[in-house]
């Protein structure tokens, strides 16, 4: 989270508007997730590539190690849908039979499972592009622009921010245990981690308070207010995001 938000603030599209970004990545994401071909996500997965690693001068390895990140749970979700038990082997394309029981897959289902697999991974790219390029106070920005409540945004914002503060407490407790020797072998790693979480309770809670305190000390009345850059708008970006969102619909109807 700190090399995104790292990111957000340096790299080479921070001068274009924010509603650009915005709207070029939420249109994209809505393509995919609405996509009813392969294709389409393929192309969203490799244009938001681009966009990070080419235009915004990320590096690949960082766009890589995040998507990654959703890996885990995706590959799940493929398994469940894939994955077929029956005592019916029967319109299974392949399958094993094991104690009385018939493990498979249906045709039908791959396609489906690789097709959401994709979607997804489309879509998460679409999020990444907004993320490592977008600072989350230009975020909040457009958002109270479109009426979005202030409580939602506010939230938003603390909750952002306390995830830093979060794993720096967290990732200070760990170097102190690994200081003494905490995790040296299975045991003691056990007990360090559970050490770990009962105190990032406590220290959490204090952090939160100290949190609090500083900003009733800067003028904290119940609204956060950020001060936000003025970015010229770019037609030419805008007349970019239609042929590439027209060119994405057309692949949508064409191969369908």
């Amino acid at each position: 989270m700190i090399a995104i938000d790292s990111y957000a603030y340096n790299n080479q599209l921070k001068t274009v508007h924010p509603s650009e970004k915005s709207l070029f990545a939420i249109m994209t994401m809505v393509i995919c997730i609405t996509s009813p071909t392969i294709l389409t996500p393929l192309v969203i997965l490799a244009l938001m590539a681009g966009g990070i690693i080419v235009k915004a001068g990320i590096p690949a390895r960082v766009f890589i190690k995040l998507l990654l990140i959703p890996l885990a749970f995706l590959l799940i979700s493929v398994v469940t849908i894939v994955v077929t038990v029956s005592t019916d082997p029967s319109g299974l394309w392949l399958y094993q039979n094991l104690y009385g029981y018939t493990i498979g897959i249906h045709y039908p289902d791959l396609v489906q499972a690789v097709h959401l697999f994709l979607k997804s991974l489309g879509a998460v790219s679409c999020l990444y592009f907004l993320a490592l390029t977008t600072p989350i106070t230009e975020l909040i920005t457009i958002l109270h622009k479109i009426k979005v409540p202030y409580i939602i945004t506010e939230l938003m914002v603390l909750i952002y921010r306390f995830i830093f503060v979060f794993m720096d407490t967290a990732i200070t407790i760990r170097r102190a245990q690994s200081s003494r020797l905490g995790y040296v072998s299975m045991k003691s790693t056990y007990r360090s981690i559970s050490q770990l979480f009962s105190a990032l309770i406590g220290k959490m809670f204090l952090k939160s308070r100290d949190l609090y305190d500083s900003m009733s000390a800067r003028g904290y009345t119940g609204e956060i207010r950020v001060l936000t850059k003025k970015y010229p708008i770019n037609p030419k970006n805008y007349v970019i995001i239609t042929v590439l969102e027209i060119f994405l619909i057309l692949i949508n109807f064409l191969w369908r």
